[in-house]
């Protein structure tokens, strides 16, 4: 689950990294390619891979990395939210060409499987971490469908670049709604399905593919999905112990684990403290996961090898973390 393209000093330290280009690439929609002041590649990464901004006031922020793979610097695309809580503000009008933005990552949790065919569906933003997507599967040989929606083709960020590739644009103002049910109809069973953008979008293909009896997508979300809590025994007080140490902490009803560990100086990273970005990823030794997240797949969660401590509990009353 954890991506290993990188060394965990890099992945979990933020560093400054220079806007050598801002470009307006939308209605609302900013990009920045960063590089490093000195001159040097950028650390590797694969298709999916997103990273964390820290912004003025504390803001923490995930972005998926859209530039190309091999190329030695990376660029992110950020939507102006109107309704958000200040990140996506603070990249439109508190960065500049030549500024410093700090980074940390890159981290990936929505890698590309390899697969002979793929169904790509993008929802307005969410084209971001599918675009690097399209050279991977094409240098696997293997063949793909693109469908990218968005409110209307002024909205749709890169869609002039996309569509000379090959990618299918779908303005709902012109075309309506993306026809999910007969997108997930034509797949076959090899086909592997990915998807991110909006949450309605997102629960549509999931139910989609749980209709035609195919496996759950694989999606990434900007935001945490509801999550039904009741009887999933997670609430109640329990202990903590980190396997290096032997340290033992105690999680009552009202904290997250996250904060429990943090508050006692234990060396536990967390970025959106919601369970979509995969920051706080930690391996369990011994213990019964309740897992909250909106990140692992059921596979990853039947395993019971991962969880994320910012939401996630223990449904008994100890649970060993390798940290």
């Amino acid at each position: 689950m954890s991506d290993s393209s990188v060394s965990a000093s890099i992945v979990d330290e933020f560093r400054e990294l220079l806007i050598i280009e801002r470009r307006d690439e939308a209605d609302g929609i900013v990009s920045l390619r960063l590089a490093d002041p000195s001159g040097a590649p950028l650390p590797a990464w694969e298709p999916g891979a997103h990273v964390d901004v820290l912004l003025d006031g504390g803001l923490e922020r995930q972005y998926s990395l859209c530039s190309g793979v091999g190329e030695p610097t990376w660029r992110i695309a950020v939507l102006r939210e109107l309704a958000g809580r200040g990140g996506s503000a603070a990249i439109h009008d508190g960065t500049k060409q030549d500024g410093l933005l700090r980074v940390r990552g890159p981290r990936n949790h929505f890698a590309l499987i390899e697969a002979p065919d793929y169904l790509f569906i993008a929802g307005g933003i969410g084209v971001t971490p599918l675009m690097p997507m399209l050279a991977a599967a094409q240098g696997l040989g293997a063949t793909w469908r693109f469908m990218y929606g968005g409110r209307s083709r002024s909205s749709m960020a890169f869609v002039d670049q996309l569509t000379e590739f090959g990618v299918v644009p779908w303005p709902q103002d012109e075309q309506g709604l993306l026809p999910i049910t007969d997108l997930i109809a034509g797949c076959s069973p090899e086909t592997a399905v990915y998807c991110c953008g909006p949450e309605p979008l997102i629960t549509a293909v999931e139910q989609a593919c749980a209709a035609a009896g195919r496996p759950a997508p694989h999606v990434e979300r900007f935001a945490p999905k509801v999550i039904d809590t009741t009887g999933d025994h997670g609430d109640h007080a329990f202990t903590v112990v980190i396997n290096s140490s032997g340290n033992e902490y105690v999680v009552p009803v009202e904290r997250s684990i996250a904060e429990v560990l943090q508050a006692a100086g234990e060396k536990l990273v967390t970025s959106c403290a919601e369970g979509i970005c995969g920051t706080c990823e930690t391996k369990v030794i011994s213990g019964v996961i309740v897992h909250r997240d909106s990140l692992l797949s059921e596979e990853d969660r039947e395993e019971g090898i991962f969880m994320m401590p910012c939401v996630s509990r223990c449904a008994g009353d100890r649970l060993v973390l390798d940290l």
